[in-house]
């Protein structure tokens, strides 16, 4: 015989289920063990850009901190021709810096059209904390970067001088950039740290011999970088221009708040992006994210995307899916 309190248990229970799956009901009210302190970052240029934030967070550090110091290794190294000193510049030979920042309470920080600062990612970092502002651009962030004791410094490298200077013999008349499935542009970054916040980080040159004053998706909070402390975070690379028209990375934690895993949410925003693109074999797109229990997973349009995680089992490279 069914009592009242077996009835309304049968209620309360019929009530959570209602409208959702079952393992939608698991992820959202069934504890589980949360990976933390993790790390992970796009491409191989990810492998020592995790090895910083790790340092950072193998000791009970803050995941914003570890994002920062993580990201500025590959805009120091002139050999990643994709973000900060030595990455390629754009059509008239100028390196233009974008990057932002956010951290576990919704606060951010973004430069775009930045020019000869070595990191933008901690002058976005200072416009998080030290104005009522969001993003600075151009002139402006220079300023701004000049006052806060940054250097300005020649960022075209011999080598990336030369890589223009040859594509000049050939550039092409229309104002498309190069970009194809072997451009590891960007690096974006996402920590969860031990205390369970999660902060992230998004830094870039922007496409080789892009049209000057262009930006793409990579300071644009919710395209290239978005973070909820509630659901998780997630981060782009590829073609910007196609991430901002679906706001990408905030389309990302927004499947992920309805249940569905970090590669999910990841393969389901990449269809977005295909629907929104018909040109989609020609470009390349891809998403990385992490949730709040430390799972992670990528997926892009073209094969050739990797990714670096640093985890109590170390700093390892894993394959993304992809759609072609």
């Amino acid at each position: 015989m069914a009592t009242r309190r077996s009835f309304l248990k049968r209620g309360l229970l019929g009530g959570l289920f209602a409208g959702t799956s079952s393992s939608s009901f698991i992820q959202r009210f069934v504890p589980r063990p949360v990976n933390k302190p993790i790390v992970i970052s796009t491409w191989q240029h990810g492998l020592p850009a995790n090895a910083a934030a790790w340092e950072i967070l193998s000791k009970g550090g803050r995941a914003l901190d570890a994002v920062e110091a993580g990201v500025r290794v590959p805009e120091a190294d002139p050999s990643v021709t994709s973000v900060g000193y030595g990455g390629f510049p754009d059509r008239d030979g100028h390196v233009t810096l974008d990057a932002c920042i956010m951290d576990e309470t919704g606060n951010c920080g973004s430069v775009a059209f930045l020019q000869h600062i070595k990191h933008p990612i901690s002058v976005a970092r200072l416009v998080m904390e030290k104005t009522p502002h969001v993003m600075l651009t151009g002139d402006g962030a220079l300023e701004f970067a000049l006052q806060q004791g940054f250097e300005k410094e020649n960022l075209l490298t011999p080598e990336s001088e030369a890589a223009w200077r040859e594509w000049l013999k050939t550039a092409p008349a229309n104002v498309k950039a190069e970009i194809n499935v072997e451009n590891h542009d960007t690096i974006g970054m996402l920590a969860l740290d031990a205390q369970g916040n999660l902060s992230g980080a998004c830094t870039t040159s922007g496409a080789a011999w892009k049209l000057h004053g262009r930006v793409g998706d990579s300071p644009i909070i919710g395209a290239g970088l978005f973070v909820d402390n509630e659901v998780g975070g997630a981060t782009a690379t590829g073609w910007g221009e196609a991430v901002i028209r679906v706001a990408g990375s905030h389309l990302v934690v927004e499947l992920m708040r309805q249940g569905h895993s970090p590669e999910e949410a990841c393969r389901l925003a990449v269809e977005r992006v295909i629907s929104k693109n018909p040109d989609y074999r020609e470009i390349q797109v891809g998403f990385l994210a992490l949730n709040k229990y430390g799972e992670y997973g990528s997926y892009c349009i073209q094969p050739g995307f990797d990714y670096a995680v640093y985890d109590q089992s170390g700093n390892r490279m894993i394959k993304a899916s992809s759609r072609l």
